[in-house]
């Protein structure tokens, strides 16, 4: 293990998609109890800023593996596509036409219900795009696939902004 291998590599996980967040959590805490910086009080300051260095690194691991929309652009940032989602805004045009149709619903309901519904179609796609990124980003990715899944983790994090917006709408209409 060393600090610079890959956040897969590092906790000894499978390089794929369909990761359990139980079993993320698990080698964390595996990797946490080894490399925590009370077990090494007794070596010195210089030693405990080192497991300090290893327990930094192997959380920031775990962030970015226990959330599927972060796994899935690192995995396609490992294969050579990055998502580069502050760059690339391309998205297939019937995508560009379901945002369009869930903004003027959003903006358009006055009931709880009516948004709650709009909140459960969203995330209705959103588990449908999780479930094709398992598939685009087999060990075997082909090229095509590594920019098709770069496309669905760029309309993935449309889908998270809206359902942050959806939330902070019920929470305006509850409050």
């Amino acid at each position: 293990m060393k600090l610079g291998d890959d956040d897969f590599a590092l906790l000894g996980l499978a390089r794929r998609q369909a990761l359990e967040p139980q079993i993320v959590d698990q080698r964390w805490r595996e990797l946490q109890a080894a490399v925590h910086p009370d077990r090494f009080a007794a070596e010195g300051a210089s030693a405990q800023r080192v497991a300090l260095q290893w327990a930094t690194r192997i959380n920031q691991a775990r962030q970015r593996l226990k959330d599927p929309l972060s796994r899935a652009a690192y995995l396609c940032e490992l294969q050579g596509v990055p998502v580069e989602a502050d760059r690339n805004t391309a998205m297939p045009g019937a995508f560009l036409s379901q945002q369009m149709q869930w903004r003027e619903a959003l903006e358009e309901s006055q009931s709880l219900s009516a948004i709650q519904a709009l909140g459960d179609e969203v995330d209705a796609a959103r588990r449908s795009a999780l479930q094709r990124l398992d598939t685009l980003l087999a060990e075997d990715a082909e090229e095509s696939q590594l920019r098709a899944a770069a496309a669905e983790v760029r309309a993935l994090m449309f889908m998270r902004r809206f359902q942050d917006d959806v939330s902070r709408r019920l929470e305006a209409l509850e409050g």
